[in-house]
């Protein structure tokens, strides 16, 4: 068993944000996503992967270089323009050589991938899709199945009246190597609108394991936020956290409530309050500032009195005296502002 990443996204929806960092690379709780993803492959012995990348490739490798840091065996594939879900699998072509787990590269979830390849090779299965239910199914495209699992249809987006399930793809996949016969190459092509629909036509043996586990997509500043907090609460557990360890230039007269991540070479100044939160590295918290259930990236300074509540703040950003950040805003890298300001 093989796997590969599809890692090549501009992360549009999480804009500004990936503006300068690849989405796949975005730190969760302070450490690369990609590596909750490669942590699930471990688990199951997986430890080939392919990564295909698109948007800002060399980031992405320089982070991860061979994989052996990490106890992985990474390749790399590079898209000299978009080809989609599918078309980025056939490019790949020439490293595929058994049966692989497709993950996409904004999938956080703690799923079992065991018990999905068991799923998989019981059912003699083509292809396998993990299927999660949702509480509002109108927002997505439905997948429903038989009582076997196999799957009967696709149903993009339906209206309230239309609804007959409320399983939805979750981006995870287990393909045969026969699939690339249905991937024409070097177009570009997806899985949803065109393979999957093709396996169907061709009454493939073609099914659905569902999981009722945690699964969030990271793709929104919303969601991305989320899945920080998700983290620190323990309600995906994949990686281990740093330890929470008080840095040098933390002062004595500071609050850091159980559940944040405050990378110990930060500064952080009498009277600071930090709850709930994920802080990186490098960064300057002044006197009697306050951030709650937020993500502060590295090197980002907050002035005296500054306040960020329910936030991202990006790389290198500057939050002056007793401005208030608040309510789901999110600051590109090195945004600027000013003193006293409301964001």
């Amino acid at each position: 068993m093989q796997s590969l990443i599809l890692a090549g996204g501009k992360g549009t929806r999480l804009r500004p944000l990936t503006m300068h960092t690849p989405k796949p690379i975005m730190p969760i709780a302070n450490q690369p996503f990609l590596l909750y993803q490669l942590e699930l492959l471990k688990r199951a012995e997986v430890h080939d992967c392919i990564l295909s990348l698109s948007y800002q490739p060399q980031k992405i490798e320089d982070k991860l270089g061979d994989g052996s840091f990490y106890g992985m065996r990474l390749s790399y594939t590079v898209e000299a323009s978009p080809l989609g879900t599918a078309g980025a699998y056939r490019n790949a072509e020439e490293l595929i050589r058994e049966s692989t787990i497709v993950f996409n590269g904004d999938v956080l979830t703690d799923i079992d991938l065991n018990e999905v390849i068991h799923f998989h090779r019981e059912k003699n299965a083509v292809a396998t899709i993990v299927l999660v239910p949702v509480p509002n199914p109108t927002a997505y495209g439905l997948v429903e199945t038989s009582q076997d699992g196999r799957i009967q249809r696709f149903l993009e987006k339906p209206k309230l009246e239309e609804v007959t399930c409320n399983t939805i793809n979750a981006g995870i996949y287990i393909l045969e190597p026969k699939v690339l016969d249905y991937i024409p190459a070097g177009e570009s092509y997806m899985f949803e609108y065109g393979v999957f629909p093709a396996l169907l036509k061709n009454q493939e043996p073609f099914y659905a394991y569902v999981y009722d586990g945690y699964w969030r997509d990271i793709g929104t500043s919303t969601s991305y936020l989320q899945a920080n907090l998700d983290v620190l609460a323990e309600k995906v557990k994949l990686l281990h956290l740093p330890a929470r360890e008080r840095g040098e230039k933390f002062d004595e007269a500071i609050e850091i409530d159980a559940l944040s991540l405050v990378d110990s070479s930060c500064t952080i100044k009498a009277g600071a309050q930090i709850i709930n939160s994920v802080i990186s590295r490098n960064c300057y918290i002044g006197e009697k500032a306050r951030i709650e259930n937020s993500v502060v990236r590295g090197g980002a300074r907050l002035e005296t009195g500054a306040q960020v509540r329910h936030s991202v703040i990006g790389k290198g950003c500057h939050v002056g005296r007793s401005a208030t950040i608040a309510d789901g805003a999110v600051l590109g890298d090195k945004s600027v502002i000013t003193d006293y300001s409301q964001i």
